[in-house]
């Protein structure tokens, strides 16, 4: 296949517009939300507006942001990654969404409670207790406590009114991050979920969290503002653990959080190629749709040779990752086995990746090295 018929056949598949409720996509490219760490005190800067802004320039059509944290002392691991809260915080995300919107393209906040991930004294609340489903860590050593029903009802309602503060401020959708191991997601799978309560047990029982959370934010959000879920299969640093080992129970994990008012599942792979369950070229996005019906986005190397262990993690190979066609994503695409595609370091190694793979430029794309995580550019 030629260059030119590369890209038309790039910029036909990509740029066909997508809408769900009151959100409408421009093309079918997003941004991976990437935790960067450049907001010092939490608070997003003008350095921050113009990273974001400068993708969206650049024909991204949905920018999902680095995770941010909600309103919880013990939602967070550090003081600077960007919050959710506080009129300063959220004066940094209004400015980000206004330049967003200028420059042509959508946006949605990830909001985040990291759970067991924070290690004990870490700030922005140091004396902040480390809150988990069961006190157990991903590795099954206990940490911290498990949380009361206190705590899940103070939990709920601060991704709620993080959700509420979303819409109020402009944004065009939210993401809730119930994937990787983080809060949510340590209620979704049964290694960091012990309880004997309603919040634990089989599929039903464990996704109890995360339904009641889904239905909390779409109680404070109009009806026409999409929830995003993310979901993932791996965990940080335990990469080959699973959620749910067969369709039947991914079915019984997604299925209550539809009822509860998701929108678009995000669902975060390291390879976007591979197929998720034997006996079928489905990934993850493409199993997660045909259970549901709902639209997804995927993610995992799009553009890149190399998942992001490699690139991202030390000893673990190399640094760096080469640029890659995308036509296996092309081939999903137009077969509808997913709607978006999500794509992380490439965008964060070229802010014009998206225009030049639909312009045909894509002998001018940048390779992704891990150096390029020490700026915002």
């Amino acid at each position: 296949m030629s260059i030119s018929r590369s890209a038309e056949r790039a910029a036909q598949v990509l740029s066909r517009p997508f809408t769900v409720g009151g959100l409408a996509v421009p093309n079918r490219i997003a941004m991976a939300p990437m935790t960067r760490m450049f907001s010092p005190g939490g608070v997003p800067n003008a350095q921050v507006v113009a990273y974001y802004a400068r993708r969206a320039a650049a024909g991204v059509g949905l920018i999902i942001t680095e995770g941010t944290y909600v309103d919880h002392p013990s939602a967070g691991l550090s003081d600077s990654v960007p919050r959710f809260y506080g009129e300063d915080a959220l004066a940094g995300w209004a400015e980000v969404v206004k330049q967003v919107h200028s420059a042509g393209g959508r946006i949605a906040p990830q909001i985040w409670h990291v759970g067991v991930s924070r290690a004990e004294g870490a700030p922005p609340y140091p004396e902040a207790p480390v809150l988990s489903p069961s006190g157990v860590g991903l590795d099954g050593r206990p940490i911290g406590r498990a949380m009361t029903q206190g705590d899940v009802d103070a939990v709920i309602a601060a991704f709620a009114d993080a959700a509420a503060a979303a819409e109020r401020i402009g944004f065009d959708g939210v993401e809730l991050h119930g994937a990787h191991g983080y809060l949510i997601d340590q209620f979704l799978w049964g290694g960091t979920n012990r309880r004997t309560d309603a919040y634990g047990g089989d599929p039903a029982s464990r996704v109890r969290f995360a339904a009641e959370l889904v239905a909390a934010c779409r109680k404070a959000v109009s009806a026409e503002f999409p929830i995003i879920f993310r979901t993932s299969q791996w965990k940080q640093d335990h990469y080959d653990v699973r959620m749910a080992e067969t369709p039947q129970e991914l079915e019984a994990l997604l299925t209550p959080l539809v009822e509860a008012g998701v929108d678009v599942f995000h669902s975060s792979t390291r390879r976007y190629w591979t197929p998720e369950f034997e006996g079928s070229d489905l990934n993850l996005a493409g199993w997660t749709k045909k259970l549901t019906g709902k639209p997804t986005i995927t993610v995992g190397s799009v553009g890149l040779n190399q998942d992001f262990l490699p690139t991202f993690v030390p000893g673990t190979g190399s640094e760096r990752a080469q640029v890659a066609d995308i036509e296996n994503l092309l081939d999903r695409l137009e077969r509808d086995e997913f709607d978006l595609v999500a794509i992380g370091r490439a965008l964060l190694a070229d802010p014009e990746w998206a225009e030049k793979v639909l312009t045909g430029r894509t002998d001018a794309l940048v390779p992704y090295a891990k150096e390029q995580l020490g700026t915002l550019h």
